[in-house]
Parts: structure tokens; sequence; C-alpha cells
């Protein structure tokens, strides 16, 4: 599947535990929301991935992947010890950076 190079540096990075070139994937006023949790900026991105990505030890498998009016729409499968199951990211990009990422079921 072709991913954008920051969405396939997000998922790389959950994988590899990689806090640095997680962070690095989005733009510095990105904002994140997460069911419905919101997280703005470097320092809120980095909270989420502390609490809910890779602070219990995320795993994010790809299984789909689509374009559709300038967002890219992220089929997962997510494994850890937090939230277990599949769902949609939905990644807005800005300069070739995450400016915006919605989870969803």
């Amino acid at each position: 599947m072709n991913l954008p190079p920051a969405i396939r540096d997000f998922v790389e990075a959950t994988n590899d535990g990689d806090r640095d070139r997680f962070l690095a994937a989005f733009t510095a006023d990105a904002v994140l929301d997460d069911w419905g949790r919101g997280y703005t900026g470097y320092d809120g991105i980095a909270a989420w991935n502390d609490s809910d990505n890779m602070g219990v030890d995320s795993r994010i498998e790809v299984t789909s992947v689509e374009e559709k009016n300038g967002v890219v729409l992220v089929g997962v499968q997510v494994t850890g010890h937090g939230y277990n199951g599949g769902g949609t990211m939905a990644f807005t990009l800005a300069d070739g950076l995450i400016s915006r990422l919605d989870i969803t079921g």
C-alpha cells in the first residue's frame, strides 16, 4: 500500500517506538482527535503518544489506504496494551506533514 511519507513515518515510528520520528511527522500546530478527545501541537500529541500509543506498546497494521477529498483514509488494525481492534485514521497533510489526524471506528 502506498502511504505518503509522513503517514508511513507515523506508522513505522509507532511500531519501532521512535518518539522523535513520530513527532517529526506532524506540523507544529497539528491537531489529533481520538474519538472526540483533542490534542494540539507537539506537546499535546506527545502526551497522546505517551498515554494511548507508544506508551501502551501499540502496533499498527495498515489494512487499507484511500484518498478522498484531500484526506488520506487509512484502515488500521491496532494491537498492544491499550486499544486493540480495527478503525480508521483520517490524515490531512500540509507541506508533506500531518496537520490533522482524526481517529474513529
